[in-house]
């Protein structure tokens, strides 16, 4: 099996990557920046971010693997005293699919006066105005569905919809659902403007294209990353055909993770 290993920078990473590259070594696993099979994600969700995007041309033939060594995250599953048993089990079941679980991303398609270019998020993708509101033109399955104008519109994947989704008052949907969300921040309602108000969950085939208003100075983020644009003539974002591979090497259902992070255990 041939892995890479990226982590957060810090001691406590640090100090658990090199150990884990000791005991890779003593499985026969061999380590590889180019080609892995397997990436290793110490750290926070943060750091698994950058892990995708790093390999957002490879996931095909890729599976993520999260150690966190903070607060628990969603993409993470091991602690870090659990490393001698992970890689046990990762030598063990080193040519086996029924570790592999595929999660869908949301894609966008971005048209300026000079390109097409295409982003892939884990988490979400968000449209904010630069130096003023955003407006926007918003249309469903190319059908006119109403006219935006506030701080900006969030898009997010269904693991993703735990993350800045969660706090515009999204819901949270299982990552076995192929579908995008998408939630307004701020929006302004009036005579003028109209919006539905609520966030809106669009299947797999069915596509939301946004128009900003002409020469409008906008942020888009994509999960971690920020660029900057003042010639977007459309935005179309969809579920991509992409899906990201996670190897699960042991039970942790979604909703566990979702009662730890945000409900907690109950004491008797």
């Amino acid at each position: 099996m041939k892995y890479f290993v990226l982590d957060r920078g810090d001691e406590t990473s640090l100090k658990l990557s090199d150990k884990f590259h000791k005991l890779a070594k003593q499985h026969n696993m061999i380590l590889d920046e180019i080609s892995p099979d397997i990436v290793i994600s110490i750290g926070g969700d943060g750091t698994m971010l950058y892990a995708f995007h790093k390999f957002v041309q490879q996931l095909e033939t890729i599976s993520f693997v999260g150690i966190h060594t903070g607060h628990l995250g969603f993409y993470a599953d091991w602690k870090p005293n659990e490393i001698e048993h992970l890689l046990e089990l990762m030598a063990k079941k080193a040519n086996s699919n029924d570790v592999i679980v595929e999660y869908p991303i949301v894609q966008i398609e971005i048209k300026t006066v000079n390109d097409t270019r295409i982003y892939y998020a884990l988490n979400e993708i968000t449209i904010k105005g630069i130096h003023a509101t955003l407006v926007a033109q918003l249309d469903i399955n190319d059908d006119k569905f109403e006219m935006f104008r506030g701080d900006g519109i969030c898009i997010s994947t269904p693991s993703g919809s735990t993350a800045y989704n969660k706090g515009l008052g999204g819901g949270i949907i299982h990552p076995s659902l192929a579908a995008i969300q998408i939630a307004e921040m701020a929006s302004i309602n009036n005579r003028v403007f109209r919006t539905l108000g609520s966030p809106i969950i669009l299947p797999k085939h069915h596509h939301c294209d946004i128009y900003p208003k002409a020469n409008q100075k906008i942020l888009l983020s994509v999960d971690h990353l920020q660029f900057e644009h003042k010639d977007i003539i459309s935005i179309r974002s969809s579920v991509s055909h992409k899906k990201v591979r996670f190897a699960r090497y042991r039970t942790f259902p979604f909703w566990n993770r979702v009662k730890e992070a945000f409900v907690g255990i109950e004491s008797n």
